[in-house]
């Protein structure tokens, strides 16, 4: 009996001593840009250990200094139902695991990047228990702008490449403020792999994804889609 109560004391403490870390940092990156995600660290000793360049290429750039095309275009290929959900899409969920495919709103996958690690498949279910709370926590605390505001300088675009003002810089030789609505449809089009799908030399599926992204855009209504986003 004894033995139990220490364990549950242990297990107690240890959730108290995870959950006010995990609020003290999602208060703190409200303001305070982020400057390294778990994502970038397991690239960079991905690459250290396999002998090549462990160079992460991470520039961050307020939402302001980047261009509305890039806006529209990430939420008209990743998550359409960004402004209005709150956190997590589970209409978009339960279809995505009907037809076997990953259904992370943007929300998720910034409470997954920032606050949680790269995992395994034997830990998934353990992150995913996580990534809720964490991603309605997000939700309340930040509001939708400084969220997307954080997924575009911390989305992987490239080879150990992070950020859309990296992307601009490195692949356009412009900054984000400047990228038009084809180039930040093309960034787009890489999101969901962008170690196979690349922005230089483009394949024909990335080409293929790029028109279906543009055509939401406009589907979407371009910029207007996004000017009633939350920011307190």
């Amino acid at each position: 009996m004894k033995m139990i109560k220490k364990i549950t004391h242990i297990l107690w403490r240890s959730f108290l001593v995870f959950f006010f870390g995990v609020l003290f940092f999602v208060v703190f990156f409200k303001f305070v840009p982020v400057g390294y995600t778990s994502t970038m660290f397991y690239r960079s000793m991905h690459a250290l250990f396999t002998g090549k360049d462990a160079t992460i290429h991470y520039t961050w750039v307020s939402y302001e200094n980047i261009a509305d095309p890039v806006k529209v275009a990430v939420v008209a290929s990743e998550d359409q139902r960004f402004p209005t959900h709150h956190g997590i899409d589970w209409t978009a969920l339960k279809v995505a695991r009907k037809q076997h495919r990953g259904g992370s709103t943007i929300s998720q996958q910034v409470a997954k990047n920032v606050f949680l690690w790269q995992g395994f498949k034997y830990d998934r279910y353990l992150r995913k228990a996580l990534e809720v709370p964490i991603t309605y926590l997000i939700e309340l605390i930040w509001g939708k702008q400084r969220i997307l505001e954080v997924y575009l300088n911390i989305i992987e675009v490239g080879p150990r490449t992070f950020g859309v003002q990296k992307a601009a810089q490195r692949y356009f030789r412009k900054n984000a403020k400047k990228i038009t609505a084809a180039e930040a449809a093309l960034i787009a089009a890489v999101l969901p792999n962008p170690r196979k799908y690349l922005i230089l030399n483009p394949s024909g599926t990335v080409r293929l994804r790029q028109r279906h992204t543009l055509y939401q855009m406009r589907l979407l209504g371009g910029a207007s889609y996004l000017e009633g986003l939350r920011k307190f």
